[in-house]
């Protein structure tokens, strides 16, 4: 289940991206042959609308935009009636546009799951919006501190506290704050009766708070925080998931050219480097939570892949364009075969970056 999710959404931000070279392609009067979901072979002609057609194709896996002139060897075969409608012919200020579009795409797919996600509502700390009235506040465990007495007693992260007594003693107390419950059990060292909420079921669990988990107290060993329900209106909301959108981007970039930076310096850490195994892992962790989460997963790395598209790199929207910028300052072409050969020499190190990686995600399982 987790692979097939992986493939449902990163197969579904590959095509987003395509789709926004293929509609600014279009819209700038560049003709466009195929629109293909998925990869060759082709399976099935769908229709053909104008001059381009719509596909389907053998590998399930995202998709692809065939684009008139687009291939620097295709300027031979863009002379006649369509020169005009041919890439290369166009701007350079248009090229940039059409080739720009996929990582636009990208980004603001990733905003419109984010604002989804606030619009929707979601579990969040009272901490975090102390301005905003959140549905339904309990104290929810956090984190389980490995063979504390809160694990052997069976407490599990996501379990909302109710209430607590002494076991043996008819008076329960409501569990209306973290401090609330922490200095109850910091107060007693003998059993207590904890009742919680777990999976829309009430629940008690004994437990006996210990010394030593937390310096000068007793305590059972977990975290707390108090957590309810929030949503925004629509307007809100979108402007909710810019911000966040923006955040995300200045983390994914900084990390990204720290990574880079460290490569260069041969201080890299790439234990913290994932491929598409060590994603899966992560999917499945994340597919357990929710479907919000896997809202929040899939933004994420439609970001990612927009900012990673970005960089100068050959085979890279980041790399055609930042050779799109040289000749437009030069005011002249890159001779064709060094483009190739420079995108074919980038496409190859990346492949061979991803099998590296992937087979660290591979020896780390």
């Amino acid at each position: 289940m987790p692979i097939l999710i992986f493939i449902i959404i990163l197969g579904g931000l590959i095509l987003i991206h395509e789709f926004g070279h293929f509609i600014v392609a279009k819209r700038s009067g560049i003709r466009v042959d195929e629109f293909g979901i998925g990869f060759p072979p082709r399976l099935l002609r769908l229709f053909k609308k104008g001059e381009t057609e719509y596909t389907i194709n053998a590998i399930p896996f995202g998709g692809f935009v065939k684009i008139f002139g687009e291939n620097p060897t295709d300027e031979t075969r863009t002379e006649g009636s369509d020169k005009k409608r041919s890439f290369i012919h166009k701007s350079k200020m248009t090229q940039m546009a059409v080739i720009a579009a996929g990582i636009v795409f990208n980004v603001l797919i990733g905003w419109l799951l984010l604002s989804i996600i606030f619009a929707i509502g979601f579990p969040a700390s009272v901490d975090l919006y102390p301005e905003r009235t959140l549905e339904n506040v309990g104290v929810t465990v956090l984190g389980v501190l490995e063979s504390s007495p809160a694990a052997r007693a069976g407490f599990k992260d996501g379990d909302v506290l109710k209430s607590i007594a002494v076991v043996g003693e008819g008076t329960r107390f409501p569990a209306t704050s973290v401090k609330n419950v922490q200095e109850f059990i910091s107060a007693h060292n003998e059993p207590l009766s904890i009742e919680i909420v777990r999976n829309r079921e009430v629940k008690t669990i004994e437990v006996t708070p210990a010394d030593g988990v937390v310096k000068d107290k007793h305590a059972i060993g977990v975290s707390m925080d108090e957590i309810g329900f929030l949503r925004f209106p629509v307007h809100e909301a979108l402007w909710q998931g810019a911000r966040l959108t923006y955040e995300y981007i200045g983390q994914i970039a900084v990390g990204l050219f720290s990574l880079i930076h460290q490569a260069i310096m041969g201080t890299a850490d790439f234990s913290q480097v994932s491929g598409p195994v060590g994603i899966v892992g992560i999917v499945d962790d994340v597919s357990a939570l929710g479907f919000l989460y896997i809202l929040r997963f899939a933004a994420i790395i439609s970001i990612n892949l927009g900012i990673l598209n970005l960089l100068p790199f050959p085979a890279l929207d980041g790399g055609r364009l930042f050779f799109l910028l040289i000749e437009a300052l030069c005011r002249k072409p890159l001779p064709p075969r060094f483009v190739i050969m420079a995108n074919t020499v980038g496409f190859v190190l990346l492949i061979i970056l991803m099998v590296a990686v992937t087979w660290k995600d591979i020896v780390a399982l």
